[in-house]
């Protein structure tokens, strides 16, 4: 599949719930939201029908997000349905990791993805200082993030990956022991801007860090880092080499970056059963009602490509971008 202007769309991001047990700042701010009902949300068979037919129009790489998505029962077994469709290769997770190192029966919870298919697993990691990050997510689950991550290597997971948020005031001077966690443990560090997604309070100039500025912050303390144009992802990351260090960061920059949409490949489906071409847009399509009334797959084929069609040439975070829902309902 391709859109109007040349994007390649081989990427689906799908949330499975809108649940989480943490309340990040960024992303559902205190305890405002309002859940989904439980018939409101596509179910795993239903999802498993829509990644089928994409997968004959060229998906081929899959995350699961949430809200929290290892909140959902019985995701186990689904993701091993995901990992099964034919066509599909590569099956990734977004998590805040605390429930990774959770017992799945004789195995942890990251053993049992492992065992899915499940070959890359981001995980959010803002502070490493406690009441900082409880200062972030509403929950003093630190210590169960850090297990979490231990757990994920334990399994074999393929990649794992770190990812904090920028956040001035919040973790603007943690930055340097984000960057030593992230090496001692072998992983890629990515930052990542602000995005004015779940309310317009999330997005100020009291809190907005941009990656130019955490760079620089980043430079002073291990000196210019290298550009490490060979290492390419599924995002728009700008991935960087500490000097004297075999250890890479990345950089993701919605805000700043004007460059970011030039490569992509991605479209969202969400908990509620939406298809958005675009996070940092408004544009939403219904599939889930389509899907109820009795859609034929060509039908559903029909609407992914129209969606696809419909796909812009770049995000509105820049014009003055007002959320009309927030993060948690759209997924990670």
């Amino acid at each position: 599949m391709e859109d109007r202007f040349g994007h390649r769309i081989s990427y689906l991001r799908i949330s499975i719930t809108d649940r989480c047990n943490e309340r990040c700042r960024y992303c559902m701010p205190e305890e405002l939201q309002q859940w989904l009902p439980r018939d409101g949300i596509l179910s795993y068979e239903e999802i498993l029908r829509i990644v089928r037919v994409g997968a004959t129009m060229g998906i081929r790489k899959l995350r699961v997000t949430g809200g929290e998505p290892l909140t959902r029962r019985a995701i186990v077994p689904f993701l091993r349905q995901l990992r099964a469709v034919p066509g599909i290769e590569d099956l990734g997770l977004s998590t805040n990791g605390t429930l990774l190192a959770a017992p799945e029966g004789e195995h942890t919870t990251a053993q049992c993805l492992k065992d899915a298919g499940v070959s890359s697993v981001n995980i959010s990691l803002d502070s490493l200082d406690r009441a900082a990050y409880a200062a972030v997510a509403n929950r003093d689950f630190l210590p169960k993030v850090l297990d979490g991550i231990d757990a994920a290597l334990s399994a074999g997971i393929e990649k794992v990956k770190l990812n904090a948020v920028l956040m001035r005031g919040s973790n603007e001077d943690q930055l340097p022991s984000l960057i030593d966690f992230a090496g001692q443990k072998g992983l890629i560090l990515r930052f990542i801007e602000l995005m004015p997604v779940s309310s317009t309070e999330v997005l100020s100039e009291e809190n907005f860090l941009s990656i130019g500025v955490a760079r620089k912050s980043i430079e002073t303390a291990y000196g210019p880092l290298i550009p490490r144009t060979d290492i390419k992802g599924n995002g728009p990351a700008l991935y960087y080499q500490i000097p004297g260090r075999d250890q890479v960061i990345g950089f993701i920059g919605a805000m700043t970056n004007l460059h970011f949409c030039d490569s992509c490949n991605k479209l969202r489906l969400t908990a509620d059963g939406k298809l958005r071409p675009c996070l940092g847009s408004h544009l939403e399509f219904d599939l889930l009602s389509v899907l109820r009334a009795g859609a034929t797959d060509e039908e559903l084929g029909k609407f992914i490509l129209n969606v696809v069609d419909r796909k812009p040439k770049e995000h509105d975070f820049r014009l003055n971008y007002q959320p009309n829902r927030r993060m948690i309902a759209i997924g990670g």
